[in-house]
């Protein structure tokens, strides 16, 4: 197989992730794996948290592709499509674990208009404690934060972040 296919069933395969991250996030991790995702909308305790696990069950399926693909001759096929997964993971790694969560220090302030609506998206997803009510499921694409903040103001505030003294979350500037 040339080049280009290739190229283009890796482009493929990153844009195809941020669906599959939406619905495993929407519909596993907000439903029967809350029991792991759970520990990601809580303060961290320590440096690992139960939801890293889900990093490497989705690491599995790229793994195995590239296994697939170079050592066990399935095709250029599977070499791409388990380095498109290995990239989708690796964008999610540095926008979600290090640019939002800050889990590794740094002094990175987003400031284009694409991610500081990224950065607000997913905290306006951590404006809920429960695996009901919460809005903004994808990472790489985020819908507004204006009709977020609306969706959240028809949620019930017992599962709010801070029910008890509810704060509005401030754009990032």
């Amino acid at each position: 197989m040339s080049a280009l296919p290739l190229a283009l069933i890796f482009l493929a395969t990153v844009a195809a992730m941020e669906g599959f991250a939406y619905v495993m996030h929407r519909w596993v991790m907000h439903g029967p794996g809350w029991f792991l995702h759970a520990s990601h909308h809580r303060p961290r305790r320590g440096f690992w948290e139960a939801n890293d696990l889900y990093f490497v069950i989705f690491a599995m399926p790229s793994i195995l592709l590239l296994l697939g693909g170079v050592q066990w001759h399935w095709g250029g096929w599977a070499t791409a499509t388990g380095a498109g997964i290995a990239a989708y993971g690796a964008i999610y790694l540095g926008f979600h674990d290090i640019i939002v969560h800050r889990r590794i220090g740094h002094r990175l302030v987003p400031r284009s208009p694409y991610m500081k609506r990224i950065v607000q998206a997913h905290r306006l997803h951590h404006a809920v404690e429960s695996r009901q009510g919460c809005v903004s499921f994808g990472f790489l694409v985020a819908p507004r934060p204006e009709a977020l903040k609306q969706a959240l103001a028809r949620t019930d505030r017992t599962h709010m972040r801070g029910a008890e003294v509810h704060t509005p979350i401030s754009p990032i500037k």
